[in-house]
């Protein structure tokens, strides 16, 4: 089978970093051959030394993920460390072009990534139930709350809440909206300037929407109408939202993904960032390992490598993700951000419910009502 070119931001890593897969990858297969070989992480059980060593002599990973290339970049440097003989392609795609992409490359029988990493938990779900997973009982399933796993198939990596932001200078602390029947009504009263996630092309903006409504219906249509109303901008990732409310083109966001927003605010002083009062979501990036894996070894020792204390550190420092793992250290930690918000914190859990709402009628229904809510067609 002929290799398809990698995208223009995709990355092979190669020693010592990042790297543009074309120019690099024969001197890699070079390389690759004098690295030494790696060793079981320490408490491992012994017979994890046979998976290490089918991993490097598959020598390749692939990765699928709606993390953006520049947070996993410490992460990939890390895991490349512990095993030099493993080159990773890592690929960053919007959440609906993953799922999509990764379905066309099973109907045509054509090789996908080994590992798939998603902020869209709904859509791992739906990939999970229809038999794309790879079953696979990690060494350090113990160290993980019980929602954060299903059957071995789907792991939850991350502890990430889903929030507020606006704009510092015009709108200011004391005008900000702190729970989401609040933002309704600060939606139907304002101006415009708002922005939201465009749930018709963004499948983390739909599975938010839909964990909304779930928590409180009349407030999520609610907060749908007033969005229309106020001619909302609608945007396809939550990058694109900091971006505008940070320089000032919009006031106010919602569902924003926490780990990018409040990274933003340290840099951007006028980002502020709100955790809803009422309840706050809190979402986690999913990982899967292809049934179908070019690379299955290699792709068990980085979903170990993800859940391990070295890997949450390395989120949680590094990368600025919030850490899953009770022990693990860092500006970012699940531990942290636990005490912050107590009982307010809603986490999503795993299971094979999360799935239902992209079930045909249950989606067109829930999209047809909600381009009504937003007055789509009218005039």
């Amino acid at each position: 089978m002929t290799e398809r070119p990698l995208s223009r931001r995709a990355a092979l890593c190669q020693l010592g970093g990042l790297a543009a897969a074309p120019a690099l990858a024969q001197p890699a297969d070079e390389l690759l051959d004098y690295a030494p070989r790696a060793r079981p992480p320490e408490g491992y059980p012994a017979a994890y030394a046979t998976t290490v060593r089918a991993a490097e002599d598959e020598g390749r990973l692939s990765i699928h993920s709606t993390t953006d290339e520049r947070v996993a970049a410490p992460l990939v440097a890390d895991f490349r460390r512990l095993y030099p003989r493993i080159a990773v392609a890592y690929e960053d795609l919007g959440s609906t072009e993953l799922y999509h992409r990764f379905i066309a490359e099973n109907q045509l029988g054509r090789e996908a990534a080994d590992v798939l990493w998603s902020s869209a938990m709904d859509h791992m779900v739906a990939l999970a139930t229809a038999g794309h997973a790879l079953a696979y009982a990690s060494p350090e399933q113990a160290h993980l709350p019980a929602w954060a796993q299903w059957q071995d198939r789907l792991w939850a990596t991350t502890y990430e809440p889903v929030v507020f932001a606006h704009h510092k200078p015009s709108l200011p602390e004391g005008e900000v909206p702190r729970s989401h029947a609040a933002l309704a009504r600060w939606l139907a009263g304002a101006q415009g300037g708002a922005v939201s996630y465009d749930i018709q092309k963004s499948g983390v903006g739909y599975f938010l929407a839909a964990q909304d409504a779930a928590a409180s219906e009349a407030t999520f249509w609610a907060t749908a109408q007033a969005l229309g109303a106020g001619r909302a901008r609608l945007l396809l990732t939550t990058d694109a939202m900091v971006r505008q409310i940070a320089d000032g083109r919009a006031r106010l966001g919602l569902n924003l993904l926490g780990a990018y927003t409040v990274a933003q605010a340290r840099e951007r002083p006028a980002l502020g960032v709100v955790f809803p009062e009422d309840y706050t979501l809190v979402t986690s990036r999913v990982l899967l390992i292809n049934s179908r894996a070019a690379h299955p070894n290699a792709a068990r020792l980085w979903l170990d490598y993800l859940l391990s204390r070295r890997g949450q550190t390395v989120m949680a420092t590094a990368a600025r993700l919030y850490a899953l793992r009770e022990d693990a250290t860092g500006e970012t930690t699940g531990a942290a951000l636990r005490q912050l918000l107590g009982s307010r914190a809603r986490p999503v859990a795993l299971g094979p419910g999360l799935a239902a709402p992209l079930a045909n009628a249950a989606y067109r229904d829930f999209i047809l009502r909600w381009r009504a809510a937003l007055g789509y067609g009218k005039g």
